[in-house]
C-alpha cells in the first residue's frame, strides 16, 4: 500500500480535445491534480502545446511548483484532408471541415496506445470526442475518465433527450405548439425543437447522431465522468445524474478558481490582445457594478447586421461596457464615438481578470459552460445568448433554475447565423436594462453573489469539490495498488 508521502507515484494522464474550451479547463485540472502531489501528464499536439507550456512555465514562478509534463503527439492534418497547421477546432469551423477534423482526431488513437503501453499511467482522462479512448485504456487495464466540458444539468438534459426523444411529439416549429416538456427531471423544463441541432431531431442518420451515440457508449463503459461544476450549484442534477441515471461522476470545479494571481488569470488560454494593466486601469476608473462585459466565446462569429444591432442597443442604453470582438469585425466609427463609455477588445481578452473586477455588473454570454461558470464564480448576473452545442441547456440552468439570468431571446440552434436569426436592438436593449436596473436586478445580483461564495467554499479544504477530488485520488490510488501488486 502506498503511504501518504508517496502520492506522487500516482500518475494521471489528461488528453483534452483540441479546442480552447476543452484545453483551458483541462490545464486547470492538471494543476489541481499536481497541487495534490499527483504526477500529471498533458497530451496535446505541436501547435496547441504553447497554450500549456506558457502557462506551466509561468506557474513555476509561483509558490506551487507543478508536477506537470507535456507529451506532444503529431496531428495527422494532411492525412485527414485538412490544411497543414489546422490543429484546433477554431480553425475547422467551416462546413465539411469539422468532420475532417474529427477524422484526424480519431487518427491519434495509435499514438495514444503506444504512449499508454510505454508509461502505464494510473488513469486516463480524455475528452468526450475521443470515444475510442475507453477501449484504448482498457487494453492496458487503465481506468478512463470522460470530460464533457459541461455541467450536470446539461448532461442530464442530453441524456433525457436521448432516452425519451420528447421532441418527436412536436408537430410544428411555430410557437407555442412547438414546446415540449423534458420528462423525469427534478424541475419542469420546457424546450423547443429549434433549440436543438436539427441533426438530433431529423429522421436522417447523420455523422452527428453517430458521433453522439458513440460518445454515450464510451461514457457508459468508462470508469466515470469528471465534471467542472460544484455540488451546491446544481445539487438536484448531481444527484439525478448519479442516482437516477446511474453514472459515476466527480465534480471538482470551478477549476478556473485555481488561477489565483493576476498573472495566472491574465495568461489563461491565449496571450491577451490587450495589456492587462491598461484593462485594469480603465476598469478602476469605473463605479462598482456599473460595466457590462460582453463576450461570445472563441468559436462564435456574429454577422455584421447582428453587430450593428448590438452597437445600437449599447448606444441607446448609454451603458458602460467592455466588448470582446473578433479582429476582423468592422464596427464602423463606433469605437471612436464610444471612447470613455466602452472598451473594445479585439481578439483574446483576460476574461477572468475582467469578470472578477468590482466594476463589472453583468455578463452578456453565449452560455458556453466555461464562460457561464466563470460568470457564476465571479458572482455576476447574466444576459444569456445561446447559439449552438449545449448552450441552450446552460441557458435554462441560468434563467429557470438559478434565476440569475435574463434571456436575450435567441430561439434557434445555429453555427452559421443568418439574417433571419438576428436579435433586434429592442430585445437587446430591454435585456441590458433588465439585468442592470431595478429591484429584480438587485435580487439577481444578490443571488449571484451567494453562488460566488458557494463556489469558493467548494474548493476549500473540506468543501464539496475538494472532497470529491480527494475521493477520486483515493480511489485511483487504491486501484493502482491492486494493479501494481
Amino acid at each position: 500500500m502506498k503511504m501518504d508521502g508517496e502520492t506522487e507515484q500516482l500518475h494521471v494522464v489528461l488528453f483534452p480535445f483540441m479546442a480552447h474550451g476543452h484545453m483551458i479547463p483541462t490545464l486547470d485540472m492538471a494543476r489541481l491534480f499536481a497541487a495534490r502531489g499527483v504526477k500529471t501528464t498533458l497530451i496535446t499536439t505541436p501547435l496547441n502545446a504553447p497554450t500549456f507550456t506558457t502557462a506551466i512555465q509561468k506557474g513555476k514562478n509561483t509558490s506551487r511548483p507543478p508536477l506537470i509534463n507535456i507529451q506532444v503527439f503529431r496531428f495527422p492534418a494532411q492525412e485527414a484532408g485538412l490544411p497543414q497547421g489546422c490543429e484546433n477546432l477554431e480553425q475547422a469551423l467551416g462546413p465539411g471541415v469539422m468532420d475532417q477534423f474529427f477524422k484526424a482526431s480519431a487518427m491519434l488513437k495509435e499514438q495514444l496506445e503506444q504512449f499508454l503501453d510505454k508509461t502505464r499511467p494510473d488513469c486516463l482522462m480524455a475528452g468526450m470526442i475521443f470515444t475510442w479512448a475507453t477501449d484504448s485504456a482498457s487494453k492496458f487495464n487503465i481506468p478512463r475518465l470522460v470530460f464533457h466540458g459541461t455541467c450536470y444539468f446539461s448532461l442530464c438534459v442530453g441524456e433525457i433527450l436521448r432516452l425519451h426523444q420528447p421532441y418527436k411529439n412536436v408537430s410544428s416549429d411555430q410557437e407555442p405548439v412547438n414546446t415540449f416538456l423534458l420528462p423525469s427531471l427534478p424541475h419542469q423544463i420546457h424546450m423547443t425543437r429549434l433549440q436543438l441541432s436539427e441533426e438530433l431531431w431529423s429522421n436522417k442518420e447523420t455523422d452527428y447522431k453517430k458521433r453522439s451515440s458513440k460518445v454515450k457508449e464510451s461514457e457508459l463503459e468508462s470508469f466515470g465522468v469528471i465534471v467542472n461544476s460544484f455540488y451546491e450549484l446544481e445539487p438536484d442534477y448531481a444527484d439525478f445524474f448519479k442516482k437516477d441515471l446511474g453514472r459515476r461522476a466527480w465534480h471538482i470545479g470551478p477549476v478556473s478558481l485555481y488561477n489565483r494571481s493576476n498573472q495566472e488569470k491574465a495568461q489563461r488560454g491565449k496571450t491577451s490582445s490587450i495589456d492587462q494593466h491598461e484593462c485594469l486601469k480603465w476598469l478602476n476608473s469605473k463605479k462598482p457594478d456599473s460595466v457590462i462585459y460582453i463576450c461570445f466565446g472563441s468559436t462564435i462569429h456574429l454577422i455584421p447586421s447582428q453587430i450593428h444591432q448590438v452597437l445600437m442597443a449599447l448606444e441607446a442604453t448609454g451603458q458602460e461596457f467592455i466588448w470582446v470582438v473578433r479582429n476582423e469585425d468592422d464596427l464602423g466609427g463606433f469605437e471612436q464615438k464610444m471612447t470613455g463609455k466602452g472598451l473594445i477588445i479585439r481578439g483574446w481578452a483576460p476574461q477572468m481578470l475582467i469578470l472578477e473586477h468590482e466594476a463589472i455588473g453583468a455578463f452578456v454570454t453565449h452560455c458556453g459552460w466555461n464562460s457561464t461558470l466563470e460568470g457564476i464564480a465571479a458572482g455576476l448576473p447574466m444576459v444569456t445568448w445561446p447559439m449552438f452545442a449545449e448552450q441552450f441547456y446552460n441557458e435554462k440552468l441560468v434563467t429557470d433554475i438559478l434565476k440569475i439570468g435574463i434571456p436575450v431571446g435567441a430561439k434557434k440552434w445555429t453555427t452559421v447565423p443568418s439574417i433571419e436569426d438576428v436579435i433586434k436592438q429592442n430585445a437587446i436593449e430591454k435585456a441590458l436594462r433588465e439585468i442592470m436596473e431595478g429591484d429584480a436586478a438587485e435580487e439577481r445580483r444578490c443571488r449571484s453573489k451567494e453562488f460566488k461564495n458557494m463556489a469558493w467554499k467548494a474548493l476549500e479544504e473540506g468543501g464539496s469539490s475538494y472532497s470529491d477530488l480527494s475521493a477520486l485520488i483515493h480511489e485511483l490510488r487504491g486501484l493502482s495498488t491492486k494493479n501494481h501488486n
